[in-house]
């Protein structure tokens, strides 16, 4: 599990919980399901079975592989519409390729975020180049929902393009830990990721029998979850494994313990650490709109078939000043 990885952990910033920091107890631990999104890429997904307060603002979350695909097997998702939240898309292994309607897109591989804010509206497509469709390779990601609170849901769609080199770099206190915060604020240190919701983002790896104690808002919800590897969650040292995703109660620190035995193939225990403040307004979730009312949902799918959600950016051959052939997009 590449992402970003440091030579020598000692040179980071160390993130240190305040001594009389108040420990978040284990509300519940769920597995997440297993199952296929887009043309047939699996997917677990993280938050089935929580209720949508616990994880208010944050709407799913799937994690996309790890698999590893044999030549032709890669696949993706085809155009399809967004309304009234933020889609963030984290690659740890392999490459991935956006386009949007809104001319946003580009490639992201090891340790790349697209984030992108439908608002209100925009069509989009993730699928993998060419180049690993036709050589196949490892693929693990994921993709992130937040919702939009009813003031934002009608803002113009925007995208920002998230390099490995730009996410903040941290330790934990006995240098056990590398975090890496992709969004939001931890310890005073910020993530390159500008969020219209406020939240925090962290893809955390922990050696084995090591211990994280992460300081954590005490206004911001508090979830966990395993990637890959084997550990313990809270104080009473729950045990949780890869595919499984830690509600918190309140308090001041995330407190986990990587197990002091990993599988060869997941040598360390690797996290999803998110957090933030509930909009706490009514929802009205079908496919892939979120919105406030029935009525709203209804009208974005009528919008999307009167073609008001965007338009599939037109492509066309033509010929560079050496006469090879190229593709060129417009809109």
């Amino acid at each position: 599990m590449p992402a970003v990885t440091v030579k020598d952990i000692t040179v980071l910033p160390r993130v240190v919980a305040p001594a009389n920091a108040r420990a978040r107890i284990v509300k519940s631990v769920t597995t997440a399901p297993q199952g296929y999104e887009g043309e047939g890429f699996p997917v677990r997904r993280a938050f089935a079975g929580i209720d949508l307060a616990e994880i208010d603002p944050f709407i799913m979350m799937d994690q996309m592989g790890e698999v590893e695909y044999a030549p032709g097997e890669p696949k993706g998702t085809p155009w399809h519409p967004h309304r009234g939240f933020e889609t963030v898309t984290y690659i740890i292994d392999g490459i991935f390729d956006h386009r949007d309607s809104n001319g946003g897109g580009g490639t992201i591989t090891n340790g790349d975020t697209q984030w992108m804010t439908a608002g209100a509206g925009i069509l989009h497509i993730e699928t993998p180049p060419e180049s690993l469709v036709m050589s196949g390779g490892l693929f693990h990601g994921f993709q992130l929902w937040v919702n939009l609170p009813a003031a934002k849901k009608w803002a113009p769609p925007a995208y920002q393009d998230l390099r490995a080199r730009d996410v903040a770099l941290l330790s934990s206190e006995d240098g056990g830990s590398l975090i890496r915060v992709i969004a939001g604020e931890l310890d005073g240190h910020q993530g390159p990721g500008s969020t219209q919701t406020p939240i925090s983002l962290v893809h955390a790896t922990i050696q084995p029998g090591a211990e994280l104690r992460l300081p954590w808002r005490n206004d911001y919800n508090a979830l966990v979850y395993v990637a890959n590897g084997y550990g313990y969650v809270g104080e009473e040292r729950r045990p949780v494994q890869m595919g499984q995703t830690t509600v918190f109660g309140e308090g001041d620190t995330i407190v986990v313990r990587a197990a002091d035995v990993q599988e060869s193939r997941s040598p360390a225990l690797d996290l999803f650490i998110l957090g933030g403040q509930a909009i706490k307004e009514p929802l009205a979730w079908m496919g892939p709109f979120v919105m406030n009312t029935k009525q709203e949902v209804m009208q974005a799918f009528e919008d999307f078939q009167k073609g008001k959600l965007g338009t599939i950016p037109a492509e066309h051959k033509s010929t560079n000043v050496h006469g090879t052939p190229q593709t060129v997009v417009e809109g």
